[in-house]
């Protein structure tokens, strides 16, 4: 490690100036944590990141995660400095329309930014799943643990903010279970936020509730003139590196805008510009010229790129050993080919099963058993749930339970296939992200659809960031029975198919399913899947079309005659109470097409004439057929359709009573039909 030097004291005091300059050239930001964070920013990414700006997709790269977005001048002026692309135009440019430098960090727009952070508490979760997926990738390339090829760390700048969002305390209370020793934390303990002092609302001892979680906390005070002691928080840094068995908490005591004169400590420097008068001030604080901003001077940015040399020659002495590791391991050498490349093997969907009509099955337990042959094909494939494994059939048989090495509990294995997120919703989720940010895995995970609500913050960034993630959502419907309206999902389709760029996918029966676990893993986007607790008959494909269709999102599941009357549109439980009504109809003399509409964001992204085959305008007279709000079906069934729906929440008894109770019957829906054909005339 080179010595530390007056040309770094330059560029943390050039660092602070830019985040004063960027703040105040756009008229809005948080300047302060940035300026007070600017020692450790450039510390870490100076002289403890194990990094290459020329590969940023380096896989055995360490991560950093800025869990407090808001901060986001902190990242983008060490991403300036040490050469990753953003140049001081870009900084000139914050938060600005198409800038590589918007008003919080966001993963694939600017280069070196791991994950998008903003809403808080995230980004802490984030990094316990990157930590535990670098863990389980180094099962599947090192079991044996015969090189460190493969392991790095994941280090974190954090606010108090984020350590009041119960994500972050449900991810760290697991990340202390798992022992996550390449887990690294630095808590900026500013106490100021947008009310003020923290301690208005948060005055509890973080250290000591860490400690309890399992972590190994350090302290690192604040120099007697309130600027960060970074002399002792490398050293610290570095005492980090050597945990390997715990996660780690450094919690770092820093004086929020420091050294503006007026504005340091203040409430105000956390989300506003500090005004020309204060920058100003503050720049002859630091021996700057009050009357230039935006200056870098050259032997500055020089120095601080030298880190692209040091990275460049880290990544070449690390390419040397991995070629070796290549040749001595061509079996697992072709597994991360095929990872990084993010490709299938072929035929590996060959095995997943088709299911016989003979017997009805809930489509939770039909995804179970898709899950186990996935799992066989698919090493990279792994996941659990919120404590409900056995409700949502996510359990890997045979995967063991992913916990450290020394754990002492039924079947653990560091390298399991089977994680226990808990009843950590919301952590789930943000974890599910941040394992599929790391690159190599497929993760699910499962819980009831109830309690997609508890996670829905998690669920947006997937959908935000398009991470091949799946979440499994059973118990979809009234037709959970007794359990009553605390847990039966109402309007929660509606308000997962309003995410942009996530798709919900409503299976009518077992071969839906195993169709849309196949479209899932081909397509590596977010998904939910909503799954029955009740048994549902397996549809008749030689009675109607294959479920194949459910690729196309919405599919003519059955016609009665070439020219129909009425279309009964379905998803779910509810396509099969669809059939029986087609039945009644044309028994009535009612032609009557059935339509099987799993996943309605798919469908939409289907060409006009299919869409036009499927659900012809000439045909008005149209019925919508789904156990929940009908909010998402009018656009489908228009102003002559009929929408079958549950308005209001459900009630204790059993499936057959409730959907009887509320209307979903075959005399409802003949009824819906007729009015629907009526209004059409």
């Amino acid at each position: 490690m080179q010595p530390w030097s007056a040309l770094d004291d330059q560029a943390v005091t050039t660092s602070r100036a830019l985040a004063m300059d960027a703040v105040q050239k756009v008229g809005n930001g948080h300047p302060g944590t940035a300026m007070s964070l600017a020692p450790v920013a450039y510390t870490l990414f100076q002289r403890i990141l194990k990094h290459d700006p020329s590969h940023p997709d380096w896989i055995a790269r360490d991560r950093f995660i800025l869990s407090c977005g808001h901060s986001s001048l902190t990242l983008y002026i060490q991403l300036f400095l040490s050469g990753y692309g953003v140049e001081l135009d870009d900084l000139k440019s914050f938060r600005t329309h198409n800038a590589l430098t918007p008003g919080h960090p966001e993963y694939g727009h600017t280069l070196g930014v791991e994950t998008t952070t903003g809403p808080l508490g995230q980004g802490v979760a984030n990094a316990v799943g990157m930590a535990m997926a670098s863990r389980y990738e180094k099962g599947l390339l090192d079991p044996d643990n015969k090189t460190d090829l493969f392991d790095h760390n994941i280090w974190v700048i954090c606010s108090d903010g984020d350590l009041q969002e119960g994500v972050s305390a449900e991810a760290s209370s697991l990340a202390g279970t798992q022992q996550l020793g390449n887990l690294k934390v630095i808590y900026d303990d500013n106490r100021i936020s947008i009310e003020g002092d923290t301690h208005v609302a948060f005055d509890e001892d973080v250290s000591a509730r860490y400690k309890s979680y399992g972590w190994e906390v350090f302290e690192v005070s604040a120099k007697h003139n309130g600027d960060v002691d970074r002399e002792k928080l490398e050293q610290i840094m570095e005492k980090a590196l050597l945990e390997k068995d715990k996660p780690v908490l450094i919690r770092l005591h820093s004086v929020i805008a420091w050294p503006a004169p007026s504005a340091q400590g203040t409430a105000e420097s956390h989300g506003s510009a500090l005004g020309a008068d204060e920058v100003s001030a503050t720049k002859k604080v630091l021996g700057l010229n009050p009357d230039e901003s935006f200056v870098v001077p050259a032997e500055v940015l020089d120095h601080a790129r030298k880190i692209k040399e040091r990275g460049a020659k880290n990544y070449q002495t690390w390419q040397v050993k991995f070629s070796e590791w290549q040749s001595a391991n061509n079996d697992k050498a072709e597994l991360l080919r095929r990872l990084i490349n993010h490709e299938l093997p072929a035929n590996w969907a060959k095995n997943l099963p088709v299911f016989s009509t003979e017997k009805e099955i809930a489509t939770r337990a039909a995804s179970g058993k898709v899950i186990q042959e996935i799992a066989k094909a698919l090493p990279e494939f792994w996941g659990g749930s919120a404590d409900l494994a056995g409700s949502n059939n996510t359990t890997i048989e045979g995967g063991n339970s992913f916990l450290p090495a020394t754990s002492q509990m039924k079947n653990a294995h560091p390298h399991g296939r089977i994680i226990h997120f808990g009843i950590r919703e919301h952590a789930m989720g943000a974890i599910l992200n941040g394992i599929a940010l790391h690159g190599l895995a497929k993760p699910f995970a499962g819980t009831f659809l109830v309690f997609s609500d508890y996670m829905r913050g998690a669920v947006r960034l997937s959908a935000i960031m398009k991470l091949p993630i799946t979440y499994v959502w059973s118990h979809d419907s009234i037709g959970l029975g007794e359990d009553g309206p605390t847990h039966q999902p109402v309007e929660h389709l509606a308000t997962l198919r309003a995410i942009p760029d996530f798709a919900v996918i409503r299976p009518a029966d077992a071969n839906e399913v195993s169709i849309a676990w196949r479209e899932i893993i081909t397509r590596a986007q977010p998904v939910g899947l909503a799954l029955s607790r009740q048994n549902l008959p397996v549809i008749d494909r030689t009675q109607n079309n294959s479920a194949e269709g459910l690729s196309k999102g919405a599919y003519v599941l059955n016609d009665s005659a070439n020219n129909f009357d009425v279309i009964l549109i379905a998803t779910g439980s509810e396509v099969s109470l669809a059939l029986k009504s087609q039945a009644e109809l044309v028994a009535q003399g009612i032609a009557t097409r059935v339509v099987s509409a799993p996943c309605l964001e798919w469908f939409e992204q289907q060409d006009q004439s299919y869409k036009e085959k499927v659900l012809p305008k000439s045909v008005k007279a149209r019925v919508s057929i789904e156990a929940g709000i009908a909010m998402p079906w009018y656009k489908f069934i228009g102003d002559h359709g009929v929408a079958v729906s549950l308005e209001h929440f459900g009630a204790s008894a059993s499936a057959t009573t409730l959907f009887k109770e509320f209307g979903f019957t075959v005399e409802n829906v003949v009824n819906a039909a007729k009015q629907s054909i009526a209004n059409s005339k």
